[in-house]
């Protein structure tokens, strides 16, 4: 265990959890927080080492010109599971590498477990929200189906298998999220 000062900690959470509005309370707080899929976008982009691998494993049209063709990789990915595997086995990596040369010592990842994120971590913090709440704003923000939401929340852990993984939880069921976060931050901190 580090001391506490150096303490790394990690937000994650399924789909429709609120883990972004967790993540802006932190900052609100002074806290930045690594943004994973933030990153894995960016390191796709524009790592040369990432762009290889992928043209090798997908072909040229994982690129379109110098942009990332991501329709081409969604359907690559989609076409068998063990191509999910083997595009994550080439963008992960270099995501953890990324994070832990950040100098940052928060991470927000949905599949924090899933991709074995949690052994760069001291504390995992787990967002989590009611069902119908997390289908209700991922309708609303990706303007999808009741059923998409549910096949993509069908891919992802359960949200109870993922909270009895963690240290922490935060319930935003649309209440004042704000003296979980100052507990928490207490309790990681001063505790």
């Amino acid at each position: 265990m580090r001391r506490n000062d150096t303490l790394r900690v990690a937000i994650t959470g399924g789909i429709g959890s609120g883990k972004s509005f967790v993540c802006k309370a932190l900052a609100f707080r002074g806290i930045e927080v690594y943004d994973c899929d933030a990153a894995a976008k960016r390191l796709m982009r524009h790592s040369q080492d990432i762009r290889q691998r992928l043209i090798a494993l997908i072909g040229p049209k994982a690129y379109d010109g110098e942009a990332l063709n991501k329709a081409a990789v969604a359907r690559f990915m989609m076409e068998a599971p063990q191509h999910t595997q083997q595009v994550n086995d080439i963008v992960h990596p270099a995501v953890a590498e990324d994070f832990l040369q950040s100098g940052l010592t928060w991470i927000e990842s949905a599949i924090l477990f899933d991709c074995g994120f949690d052994r760069y971590v001291d504390k995992v913090v787990c967002v989590t929200a009611p069902l119908e709440t997390r289908i209700q704003r991922v309708m609303e923000r990706d303007a999808i189906t009741r059923d998409k939401v549910l096949e993509w929340m069908g891919k992802q852990w359960p949200q109870e298998l993922v909270r009895s993984r963690s240290d922490f939880e935060i319930v935003n069921d649309g209440q004042d999220i704000g003296p979980q976060v100052d507990r928490i931050l207490q309790q990681l901190y001063e505790g």
